[in-house]
């Protein structure tokens, strides 16, 4: 495996991202918790990875919705399939812990729920901050709720979008 990283500019400050053999399988904040060490991205090389920064862009830019890009995560079967989860959750919208506990069958595993939430190497492309406490409180975020609220801002619909007048 050839493991290379890029470091991505964005409205909430640099991400990192790596990709093993060109599959994306982390998307880190430069404060993020769990965040690898340096050494562990790999050499870096900003030339590979276009289509992320592309991507990325047009999310920022309020133009895309979901992404499409190769990915491999690292993480146990129940993180992966928490992970799945998430990435339907459509935009604009969010699940609580609870919620996605019961998509999996059991409201017991929330607590489990979070911790696989809490584990996701690919912030904003698997889309871990549209998760909120059963309240609808904002709840950790590898990034900081600061960058959570952004996030859940940015994919808010437009006052127009939602049938309100302003």
């Amino acid at each position: 495996m050839t493991r290379t990283h890029a470091v991505i500019g964005s409205p909430l400050g640099d991400l990192t991202a790596v990709a093993d053999d060109g599959a994306l399988v982390g998307l880190y904040f430069a404060t993020h918790r769990r965040r690898p060490e340096a050494e562990e991205f790999g050499e870096r090389d900003d030339e590979s990875f276009a289509l992320i920064r592309h991507q990325l862009g047009e999310y920022f830019a309020g133009e895309r919705k979901t992404f499409d890009l190769p990915q491999e995560p690292a993480g146990d079967a129940f993180d992966q399939r928490v992970w799945k989860l998430l990435t339907q959750i459509p935009y604009g919208r969010t699940r609580s812990y609870g919620d996605l506990a019961r998509e999996l069958g059991d409201v017991s595993l929330a607590q489990a729920v979070g911790a696989a939430n809490g584990r996701n190497p690919l912030c904003v492309i698997v889309p871990c901050h549209r998760v909120v406490g059963a309240d609808g409180s904002l709840t950790g975020y590898a990034g900081g709720l600061d960058r959570k609220r952004f996030l859940l801002d940015l994919e808010a619909p437009s006052a127009a979008a939602a049938g309100r007048l302003f």
